[in-house]
């Protein structure tokens, strides 16, 4: 383990204990540290210091043993993984390798895992929608899973405060069902997409192209610089350029003193007194030497990714509660939800021959959700959105032509012709079945149960694949592009990293498992701020969401501490 408050440690004893140093756990850390709470922030991972231990952050694929290219020894490490494109060769190190977090499969699921100080937010893809009313109330108006017990009015100033925080940059659209946000200057187009743009929104005046909102900086915020346009972003940025705990929220708890963390610390469960009626601690397991200790905090919360949340709720059982923590209503680890993907089209283009544009920007565009918005109906519930890129060819194309001589060499030395793709993000609708459950036949290195997954898309989802192909193809036609091709290509629940749901937020303790503040209903000092909590998926990137959920209710937490309400 490592401990960067000795003192506090040898008590074992805190204010607030943070499971997980990751999107939300780094979040939870920050509101609660700077309200004056002495914070415990418990890590699974290894130690990770912003910039230092960035070692690949800089090198071209030529500095690196491999070229960037996955041997087969990484590819046995991380046989789950390898399925996927977030792992290769400059960030293998940030990942967990399967034998440290094994789990079983009844049906496919992609479950990848950080494990480093600050966990997925170093490899996250950045991109950062808000939720609108269109998607809080679809459960209600749809008879759809059970309702939210929350509505935008509650999350939108929580939205604003974490995005002036993280520094989030992006174009005011006006569009009800996408709210723009606290924006930094948006970052611009390039030649080609101006004129897609133009074209789609002009054949299709329900449907909006705008660059993509983004947690990369545009303008700088304290001691972090803007974007350099590298589009490294998953190896860390030296330049704390977008939002991670290691750049921003760790740091920011850290500056108040009231922060400790420790790292190689394997949380098992969550400890509970039949007698207060409340959670004391958890208990942790040290990585390396396997020993066992347990902290107390009168508050905690659970940031440990979705499914490892849900994970520790689960194995936290007592006489009380024999089915898991705050498990009354049996839907503990039901209704899990991801969004799925690979599915869109392409296109060429000859126009702007003379045009490029510069270095390597980090963010695509997207064209928001148009389907199942304005009263129209579909042969499938909800609705999906695009994100976008486009690039000159590079001197890839001369592969197939296998050519040689001076004219060959000229040919691959200039930029080939405009390309661009749409790839759309679908919404999954909550169903009972799509489920994890804890397996007791299969243990951890520690001694754990595992997950075991029985999730899938259904026909909703299939029926919706077929208008994300069809309707990517006809605007990319409409926009004069040739060559369109549309595409769909397998997706399974956990490839696109956005699972939730399994202890979702609901009015109805017997029908859910958190309450409007995301407090486990039967265990008040308990909350659940990650993904674990959704009661809908929507289609849109879903980390601000869990940012803002997390920013309000650690600041309801401090509020009931005061008031002596926990």
């Amino acid at each position: 383990m490592i401990n960067l408050n000795i003192k506090a440690t040898a008590t074992h004893t805190f204010d607030a204990i943070v499971v997980g140093s990751g999107i939300t756990g780094g979040w939870a850390a920050k509101e609660l540290c700077e309200k004056g709470l002495k914070v415990l922030v418990l890590e699974r991972g290894r130690h990770l210091e912003h910039v230092k231990d960035y070692t690949n952050a800089t090198k071209d694929p030529w500095e690196v043993t491999h070229r960037g290219v996955l041997t087969n020894t990484q590819k046995e490490d991380r046989p789950h993984l390898v399925r996927d494109r977030p792992y290769d060769e400059f960030n293998e190190a940030y990942w967990m390798k399967d034998k440290d977090g094994p789990y079983l499969e009844e049906k496919r699921f992609d479950w990848m895992r950080g494990d480093i100080l600050g966990g997925r937010s170093l490899m996250w893809g950045r991109g950062s929608l808000r939720l609108s009313d269109l998607d809080f109330e679809a459960n209600a108006r749809e008879g759809i899973g059970i309702d939210w017990p929350i509505r935008y009015k509650d999350l939108a100033p929580w939205y604003d405060h974490v995005e002036a925080f993280a520094g989030i940059s992006g174009q005011a659209e006006g569009l009800p069902h996408l709210p723009d946000g606290k924006f930094q200057p948006p970052m611009e187009m390039n030649c080609f997409e101006k004129a897609v743009k133009g074209r789609i929104e002009s054949a299709f005046p329900d449907r909006k192209m705008t660059i993509f909102r983004t947690a990369n900086l545009t303008q700088p915020i304290g001691d972090r610089g803007k974007c350099q346009y590298r589009n490294r972003c998953s190896r860390g940025c030296p330049f704390g350029a977008y939002f991670s705990s290691l750049s921003s929220t760790l740091p920011a708890a850290a500056a108040t003193g009231n922060l400790t963390v420790i790292t190689d610390a394997v949380v098992s469960s969550v400890i509970y007194d039949e007698q207060k009626g409340k959670a004391t601690g958890v208990r942790v397991i040290d990585k390396h030497t396997k020993e066992t200790s347990e902290f107390y905090a009168r508050v905690i919360f659970l940031n440990a990714s979705a499914m490892a949340s849900t994970f520790l709720l689960l194995n936290s059982t007592s006489a009380r509660f024999p089915n898991g923590l705050g498990n009354d209503s049996g839907v503990l680890g039901k209704y899990l939800m991801d969004h799925h993907f690979h599915v869109g089209a392409m296109g060429t283009s000859e126009e702007f021959p003379d045009k490029y544009y510069y270095g390597q920007r980090p963010a695509g565009f997207y064209i928001p959700r148009f389907r199942n918005v304005h009263g129209e109906k579909r042969n499938y519930l909800r609705g999906f959105g695009y994100t976008g890129y486009s690039s000159r060819t590079n001197w890839a194309r001369g592969i197939a032509e296998l050519g040689i001589g001076a004219a060959f060499k000229d040919y691959i030395a200039e930029p080939g012709p405009w390309q661009m793709g749409l790839m759309g993000f679908g919404e999954c609708l909550p169903y009972e079945n799509n489920q994890v459950t804890l397996d007791h036949t299969t243990k951890d290195p520690w001694g754990q149960p595992v997950l075991k997954f029985n999730c899938e898309f259904k026909d909703n989802e299939t029926r919706m694949r077929e208008d994300m192909a069809a309707d990517a193809a006809a605007m990319l036609e409409a926009a004069g592009l040739k060559n369109v091709k549309p595409f769909n290509r397998d997706s399974y629940p956990g490839m696109a990293i956005h699972e939730m749901g399994t202890a979702r937020m609901g009015k109805d303790p017997g029908t859910s498992i958190l309450n409007e503040w995301n407090q486990v209903h039967t265990v008040k000092n308990v909350f659940v701020t990650d993904g674990a909590c959704m009661t809908s998926s929507a289609c849109q990137n879903p980390s601000l969401t869990y940012m803002a959920l997390t920013a309000r209710a650690a600041n309801h937490a401090v509020s009931l501490l005061k008031r002596q309400d926990l």
